[in-house]
């Protein structure tokens, strides 16, 4: 069931984001409630009664000094920032990253969001989540370096409505008709 994070949930999305602070970023209580009250969407996966995945995604104008969001915050005035979007171990490779992300188009697509952004480590390179955004049809628009240089990251975005098929479906003529 994904419904709407709560206070109450916290304690658990602290600990499932320090399981993968590694390919997220360090979260304190006082930073999650932040973000929480700025957050555009903040949804979580309940497995068994219990908070198994959840994603933090925010819109433009919003305080937060995260390089990463900022890039996009002052290029692009219409889109949904995905903060972070973490899985419970015992939980991967069962839809419930897929489950959040159709989530989060569903609310961009009833709010006229025309697009939604995040960032992809590429070094140290996270291929399950290059693999991940690949797949849901997001093209990197740039990098940076972040942490003190310590990792890079690929800058994705995914415009919206513009995941249709490389090849029609019905294949038009070769050729010019002639006249």
């Amino acid at each position: 069931m994904i419904r709407d994070a709560a206070p109450s949930d916290f304690a658990r999305i602290l600990e499932l984001n320090s399981a993968w602070e590694h390919v997220t970023s360090p979260l304190d209580l006082a930073s999650l409630r932040h973000l929480h009250d700025h957050s555009a969407s903040h949804r979580v996966v309940q497995v068994n009664g219990d908070v198994a995945a959840f994603l933090l995604a925010i819109g433009p104008g919003m305080p937060y000094d995260s390089p990463n969001y900022r890039y996009f915050d002052v290029g692009v005035s219409d889109f949904v920032y995905i903060d972070r979007v973490v899985v419970a171990r015992e939980h991967q490779r069962a839809g419930l990253g897929d489950a959040l992300y159709d989530d989060l188009t569903a609310f961009a697509h009833r709010h006229g969001v025309a697009r939604l952004v995040c960032e992809v480590d590429i070094e140290p390179h996270n291929a399950a989540s290059d693999t991940f955004h690949a797949r849901r049809g997001f093209v990197e628009v740039g990098t940076q370096p972040v942490a003190g240089g310590s990792k890079r990251v690929s800058l994705r975005e995914w415009a919206l409505g513009t995941n249709a098929p490389a090849v029609p479906e019905t294949p038009g003529p070769t050729e010019p008709a002639s006249r």
